[in-house]
């Protein structure tokens, strides 16, 4: 078996691009099932969010598995492959572990360490077990991935350092006045990065908001959420000779204030200095405003430093997760190529202890006269005896299917104790098991996903780990 993902993102395509390959949450479970119907593939997530488009598979093979899922994305969106072709990127094998755990960790977004990644791909990887579309590799891999990430921002600071523009903003504030208690604050727009200026302003003890907007409603519904106050466009000026900060965030494409009005709000604050920054993209704030005494203009230019400063110490951070990552990513290999192990260790345990089961009762009926007692050293001594001759012999296969080549080895290991029959019995009943436990749903409740749950129970027949039932299959 193998891994692939196929995707695009930010990096390789643009939002004009990304949008059209973006699936619709309420169509995702019959794009689930048609990708499962795809040939080769047996187990499958889809990750769809504004800044990535990923499918991930098990393949029974690697030779055309990229093809049919290009086919796929080709049926699914009706857009023909030679446009894709440009934007798509494909992984497989250990590169897609790789790649997954950088981006539950937050590594391979836009916005380096950001944690909402890590939901939606924890979103996307429950919903497929939902769908049945899972099973032991991905069970296993997605568990070990999300949980990867929630480790990266628990032992790192990845986290502690915003890098929003908005952020920037309120950091400045923060830098010239120390808090903002006391002080009053107006925002010019009442759009979404005026929300989340608003939110990191209240987040820093802000307390008297002004929120200004061409549309009064706008203004009244964010002012209401903030616990701030709505003011009028025709009103602003006027507000704003109490105002200690302006921030300035609106869509429009000219300037919304200039030099002239400033110089009129200035004439009756006493010289009382006024902070102005201007977020928006055109400007909305008048480049000519920062030569007005005592006002003091900022533009988006000026908030890169704060940005860059806290992007370098993400980058910092960046480095002790590679470093985990890389932890996770022997530990996954390790556990992947000792999947087909179980299956053959068990059978040979079964074929010994059926000699010795057919020795014993052999040895009874010869020996007539033993008591319980004796009967009872003999058979201690005997098991003994066969343990320790298998101890090594199991040792060393499992040591040996961790290398390279470990398939042929687990071959040649099962050909030589003849175990043919008895590996593909335990593989059959585990496979029937699984497809129990798929049909019962089991697999689609979270705390089963996590902890095993009845998975645990039931493997345990096979004496199996729980999310290993199909090993070696």
């Amino acid at each position: 078996m193998h891994m692939i993902v196929v995707g695009l993102n930010y990096r390789t395509a643009p939002v004009e691009i990304r949008e059209k390959f973006a699936f619709a949450e309420q169509d995702l479970p019959e794009a689930l099932r048609q990708l499962q119907a795809t040939k080769s593939i047996l187990e499958c997530v889809i990750v769809s969010t504004c800044n990535r488009t990923e499918i991930y598979a098990v393949v029974d093979r690697l030779y055309m598995c990229g093809y049919y899922i290009r086919s796929y994305l080709e049926r699914w969106f009706g857009i023909p492959r030679e446009y894709m072709k440009d934007y798509l990127y494909m992984y497989e094998d250990q590169p897609v572990i790789e790649h997954l755990f950088k981006v539950t960790c937050g590594l391979d977004s836009m916005v380096i360490g950001e944690t909402q990644i890590l939901g939606q791909v924890r979103d996307a990887f429950l919903r497929s077990q939902e769908e049945k579309a899972t099973g032991t590799i991905f069970n296993r891999l997605f568990k070990q991935a999300v949980t990867l990430g929630k480790r990266a921002h628990a032992e790192t600071a990845i986290g502690e350092n915003p890098v929003s523009v908005s952020y920037a903003a309120v950091e400045l504030g923060k830098r010239i006045f120390g808090h903002f208690r006391s002080k009053t604050v107006m925002i010019v727009g009442a759009g979404k990065m005026s929300e989340l200026t608003l939110k990191h302003l209240t987040g820093q003890g802000a307390d008297r908001l002004l929120v200004v907007n061409r549309t009064m409603a706008k203004a009244e519904e964010l002012a209401e959420r903030m616990r701030g106050t709505a003011v009028p466009m025709e009103q602003m000026l006027e507000a704003m000779k109490q105002v200690d900060v302006v921030i300035s965030s609106t869509g429009s494409a000219d300037y919304v204030l200039v030099k002239q009005q400033i110089q009129r709000v200035m004439t009756s604050r006493k010289s009382r200095p006024l902070f102005m920054i201007d977020i928006a993209v055109p400007r909305d704030l008048d480049p000519e405003i920062s030569k007005v005494p005592n006002v003091y203009l900022y533009d988006i230019d000026d908030l890169q430093l704060i940005v860059e400063t806290n992007l370098n110490e993400r980058r910092k951070e960046a480095v002790k997760i590679e470093a985990m990552i890389r932890e996770e990513l022997a530990s996954f290999d390790q556990w992947f190529k000792l999947l087909g192990v179980g299956p053959v260790i068990q059978a040979l345990q079964e074929k010994a202890n059926d000699i010795h089961r057919e020795t014993m009762d052999n040895l009874m009926l010869k020996l007539t006269d033993l008591d319980e007692r004796e009967a009872k050293v003999i058979r201690k001594l005997t098991k003994s005896m066969m343990n320790q001759m298998m101890r090594d012999p199991i040792l060393r296969v499992k040591e040996l299917a961790g290398e390279r080549h470990g398939d042929q080895t687990l071959a040649l290991f099962t050909d030589l104790f003849a175990l043919e029959a008895r590996v593909a019995d335990l593989k059959a009943e585990a496979a029937k098991l699984q497809d129990e436990l798929k049909k019962a749903g089991d697999a689609a409740k979270e705390d089963h996903v996590f902890s095993g749950g009845k998975l645990q129970e039931r493997s345990s027949k096979l004496k199996l780990p729980a999310g290993e039932m199909l090993a070696g299959s």
